[in-house]
Order: structure tokens, then sequence, then C-alpha cells
């Protein structure tokens, strides 16, 4: 009778425990937050970003917020440089957030991983942009990456080449760390493919820069042509490609939008460029995903009437957050805990996209290409 009681009473505990700790989570507030460029770079990469997770953080609330959690979002501007993003992430942890989201920018986030600025304080990071393979190996176990990197983009592109009948491909790319490593990987998928001869340009940003690389791209007289860098660097590359009369086929990465190639290159130079692809199409309705995003958007944004792909970028890096934390084991609403149930959450399926970070750090692998038809929009 005695072990009974001592049984019923350790129960009795467990409960009152674990109750508490449910009360303690429903009176929390979930703080996400994103520090990003939201000046200075001229691509809106940030601010669709924003948008996105805006409409999801607006969407949940309404349905109760997170486990009965209020969700509050807040976003600083790192003016597009390293100095500024590790301003403002000081400032951010500042402000507990329970997730920092999608930061932007290869230089700010390898001086975030030389600095072990992760180690310094309690954050997790989802979904850094780009996706460049220096920047995921080693990466760092609290930097969670939503999207599929470059290294699964150009090998999709390589591959999609030569499924093409390419045989002689070149690569111009940025110098800079999302250029060189993406060049490394296109060499490595050219020998993995076969029967591709790859040969790579590298230059810098200045205008005279891109027109010599053009130039000995032109020499070079490749097939197909893919640009790596970052996004106004692909983008004018496009440009510079086209002025040197290149016809060839061009593909970018999924950091550039559509409209600042043809905006650069105008309709005509844009047509037919290929653009790798993380995410389904924003403004599809085959999909649950795309309908829930656009109800979201509509909701949050009724003056947005054509999406973007990071704006459903942002949407689902907040919501994989929010489905990872539902599904914790443990209702205290941290950073911690949210490390945790990420890994621990296995697949979870948004209705045609799905994620899992339960064998790494490195959630989705989906690519697509999409093509800019001749009115400048993408197909895809």
């Amino acid at each position: 009778m005695q072990g009974r009681h001592i049984l019923r009473c350790a129960v009795r505990a467990a409960c009152l425990s674990f109750s508490l700790a449910a009360a303690v989570a429903a009176a929390q507030e979930v703080v996400l937050g994103q520090v990003g460029p939201f000046t200075v770079i001229p691509v809106p990469d940030a601010p669709e970003l924003n948008q996105g997770i805006q409409a999801f953080v607006k969407q949940a609330n309404k349905a109760g917020g997170i486990r009965g959690s209020k969700v509050s979002f807040f976003d600083l501007d790192d003016r597009y440089s390293a100095d500024g993003f590790v301003e403002q992430y000081g400032k951010a942890l500042e402000r507990r957030p329970v997730a920092l989201l999608a930061p932007i920018g290869s230089a700010a986030l390898t001086r975030m991983l030389n600095d072990k600025l992760l180690d310094k304080g309690d954050m997790v990071i989802v979904n850094a942009i780009p996706g460049a393979e220096s920047l995921r190996s080693p990466g760092h176990p609290r930097l969670f990456h939503l999207r599929a990197g470059d290294k699964q983009q150009i090998e999709k592109i390589v591959n999609h080449a030569r499924t093409l009948g390419t045989t002689k491909m070149a690569v111009l790319y940025q110098d800079l760390a999302i250029g060189t490593s993406g060049w490394a990987v296109a060499e490595q998928a050219a020998k993995d493919v076969g029967g591709l001869e790859l040969k790579g340009v590298k230059s810098g940003t200045e205008a005279a820069a891109l027109a010599a690389a053009a130039q000995a791209m032109k020499q070079l007289e490749p097939q197909s042509v893919l640009i790596v860098g970052a996004p106004r660097f692909m983008a004018d590359g496009v440009a510079a490609l086209r002025k040197a009369e290149m016809r060839q086929s061009l593909f970018v990465l999924s950091y550039v939008p559509p409209g600042l190639i043809v905006k650069l290159a105008g309709a005509e130079g844009a047509r037919g460029v290929g653009i790798a692809q993380t995410y389904p199409n924003p403004n599809g309705i085959t999909l649950p995903v795309q309908r829930d995003f656009q109800a979201a958007m509509k909701a949050a944004h009724p003056n947005i009437t054509t999406y973007t792909s990071f704006q459903l970028e942002g949407y689902l890096t907040a919501r994989t957050v929010a489905e990872a934390l539902r599904r914790a084991k443990d209702p205290a609403l941290t950073p911690a805990n949210l490390e945790k149930a990420l890994h621990a959450a296995g697949e979870m399926d948004f209705g045609g996209y799905r994620v899992d970070f339960s064998k790494g750090n490195v959630g989705s692998k989906w690519v697509d290409i999409g093509v800019i038809n001749a009115d400048g929009k993408l197909r895809y």
C-alpha cells in the first residue's frame, strides 16, 4: 500500500510539474527575429523574406499562436556588411528570440562563424542565405539550413545541361566565398556526370571586370554558362554576357529575382535564362502549401497580388520553427529546446514541401529549374 501511495504521489507530482511547465510556456511570448540587409543591398531579398515571415506570424496568432503563446517578430538592418551584422546580432540577443530567421550574405555569415557568435549567446538560426558549402561544412550545430544548398542547385544545373546534350560548359564565378565555393562544386559535378568539359573565369563586381570576363568567356565558346555569386553579380553577369553577344543558355542560382535580370539585361537578354528554384512556384495553386501561403499573404499584405520565392521562403522558415516547437516534448519555448525539437520532429510535410532535420542541419534538397519567358516571368 505504501508503495502504491508513493507511486500515486510521484505521478501527481510529475503531472503537476508538467502542467506548471505548460502554463509557463503558454504565458511566454514566442519571439522571432530577423537581422538582414534592408538597405544598401540592391535586391529585395530581405524585405520579401520579411513579408513572408510577417504573413505566417499573423496567420499563427489568428490560430492561437504556438502552444497558446503569442508570436512576436522584430527585424534589424545590418546594412549588408559583416560589421553591421555583428552589431545587430548583439542587439538581437538582448531581445531573447527563440530563433533568428534567414540572415543574408556570405560575408556576414562567414564572420558569424569565424567569430563564433553562436557560441557566445543563446541563439538558434534557421535558414541562412546563401547556401554555399563553405557555410554548411562544417557549419554549426545551431545553424539550420532550410533551403537546398548551392551544391544541390549546381549539381541540378550541371546534370540538366548534360541531359540536354551539353559537352562544353563554362562557369563565371565571383571572387567571393559563394563564387569560389560554387566553382569547386561545379568542377566536381562535371567530373561526376562525365562527358562534360568545364572551364571557369573568375571576376570582380566592377563593370570593367565583368566586361573583360565576358570576353574571356566568349573565347571559350561554351554551349552553356553557369554564373555563380551574389545576386547582383549573377544578374550583372547575365547582362555582361548578353552585351558580349553570347546567346548560349545561361543559368544562375536561386537568389536572383527574375525582374532584376530583366531590368539589367532587357527582356530579350533575360529570355531563356534558367534560374534554380529551391521552393515550389509561389503563385501556383496545386499544392496545399501554395494555397496556405497565398491565404496568409492576402491577409497580411492585401496590396501584394503577385508573390515571390523569397516571400514563400520567409513564410516556410517561420512555419518550420512553429511546427518544430509544436512537436517538442519539452513545452519550454527556448532556443535550446528548439534545437532539439528540429532534430526530433522528423519529416515536416507542409503540403507539398517537406523539411527533415533528423539526419543533420540541412532540411531540404528540393531543386527545380525555372526559365524566364518572353514576358519576363518565371515559367516552372
